[in-house]
């Protein structure tokens, strides 16, 4: 190598002139009157010595300076040195394994960085639970889901109700579990898969927590839309001719003259009879076909307060109970599709209208908008009425279901079904009062 050669020739160079300067100390020496000779000489001695000493430890200051830079995490130190001496070649070799290190600290920092925002920024929550039972928010998710919970511990999230009490305490590699998770104040379906990965020497367990009521919603929609669509389509093909026939017999029925016969007289109000049920049974489910075209919500951001407002007037006009609105933060917007939803809030205002009024003695409805958490809204309609027993609050929502006496069961099933289609939810449960209380959060 060239180093070696270079390093070799500085050596022997500085080897000779030690021994040079030793001979010519020993020869003034023993050469009597050369007191100055014997002074220069020792000099050079020393001179020399120390110039080979130098030549013999740059090597080692050099690499020793390297290690330490090294050691102190700072990659910025260069190490070449000009001067045809060999260590130019042993800097340049230095210096470029100090260019390796930071390249590859920089590559390394920037692949950190990048699984760091993947990590912040996937929707799924990640919840990080070590050996000691504390838990950490690992991103942006869990945070906005769980910031919530006061503490950091298992049994902090337990007594916050917040449902993950069990899950954080399921055994690594358990089976993925679909539990409800309060989120928002309100149950949410939630898939919670469990894995571990060692941090820093210990084992950590992963807890991922994935909101899935949405999709259950979706879902469950999209196959209850289908069922009534396949169901009012052959019912409709088989009811047309049957209406058809019974309106033209009781027709032909009219137009016979009445001569007193009791039996034709029971056959004319049979036919018209039967004509007017199959008509109504067409109407009936003519009706049902809305719930299979639910259209696209139009979105735009706008000011909740004035539009809850207008809604309380609309629906007040048409009502004989009284409507409250309250909205402790009057600034607060929402991207929806005003009309769409404002029919939903109004069909539910009538419906808790009807509800009080048939049993409270000072029937009211309430309307309350506020902030949900996580940039949503959550819009209550609660009445002062009988509610909903609870035995009948998970059929509310399902098509041809109806508590009301003349009810068709369309309501509350599209009203979810636009709720959904906001990506948001529609929940009953029973209000402060004992009456109904329904939760549109979007």
């Amino acid at each position: 190598m060239v180093f070696d050669r270079s390093f070799l020739a500085g050596l022997v160079l500085r080897v000779v002139a030690v021994g040079l300067a030793a001979a010519a100390l020993v020869w003034s020496v023993a050469t009597p009157g050369l007191a100055a000779t014997r002074l220069l000489a020792a000099a050079a001695l020393v001179a020399a010595m120390a110039w080979l000493w130098s030549h013999v430890g740059r090597t080692n200051r050099e690499v020793a300076r390297f290690v330490e830079a090294i050691g102190h995490g700072d990659l910025s130190q260069g190490f070449s040195a000009r001067g045809g001496s060999g260590f130019d070649a042993l800097g340049g070799a230095l210096d470029g394994a100090m260019r390796r290190l930071r390249a590859e600290r920089a590559a390394l920092t920037a692949e950190s960085g990048f699984a760091r925002a993947v990590l912040e920024e996937v929707p799924t929550a990640l919840l990080l639970v070590d050996g000691d039972g504390v838990v950490e928010l690992a991103n942006k998710a869990a945070r906005r889901l769980f910031a919530r919970v006061g503490g950091v511990r298992i049994d902090d999230f337990a007594a916050a109700d917040t449902g993950l009490g069990e899950a954080l305490r399921l055994p690594a590699r358990a089976a993925p579990r679909v539990i409800d998770v309060i989120i928002a104040g309100l149950p949410r379906r939630s898939l919670v898969r469990v894995a571990e990965a060692v941090r820093q020497g210990r084992v950590t367990k992963v807890v991922t927590v994935e909101p899935i009521q949405s999709e259950i919603d979706a879902a469950t929609l999209a196959a209850q839309s289908d069922l009534v669509r396949v169901l009012t389509h052959e019912i409709m093909n088989s009811m047309t001719p049957v209406t058809s026939l019974a309106q033209t017999a009781a027709g032909l029925m009219a137009e016979v003259a009445e001569d007193g016969d009791p039996l034709l007289d029971e056959a004319r109000l049979a036919v018209e009879t039967l004509a007017r049920r199959a008509q109504g049974i067409m109407y009936f489910v003519d009706s049902y076909r809305e719930i299979s075209r639910v259209p696209e919500p139009r979105l735009r951001s706008f000011e909740v307060q004035p539009w809850a407002e207008e809604i309380v007037r609309v629906a007040a006009t048409n009502s004989a109970v009284p409507i409250r609105l309250e909205s402790a933060q009057p600034r607060l917007m929402l991207s929806a599709d005003p009309d769409l939803l404002a029919q939903v809030i109004i069909n539910l205002v009538k419906n808790g209208g009807e509800a009080a009024q048939g049993s409270a003695a000072a029937p009211q409805v309430t309307i309350t908008v506020e902030a949900a958490g996580g940039g949503r809204i959550r819009i209550q309609v609660e009445d002062n009425g009988p509610g909903v027993p609870e035995a009948l609050r998970g059929d509310v929502f399902l098509p041809f279901f109806t508590t009301k006496p003349a009810g068709t069961g369309v309501g509350l099933s599209l009203a979810r079904q636009v709720v959904v289609a906001h990506g948001g939810t529609l929940t009953l449960a029973s209000g402060a009062s004992g009456g109904a209380r329904f939760d549109v959060v979007i």
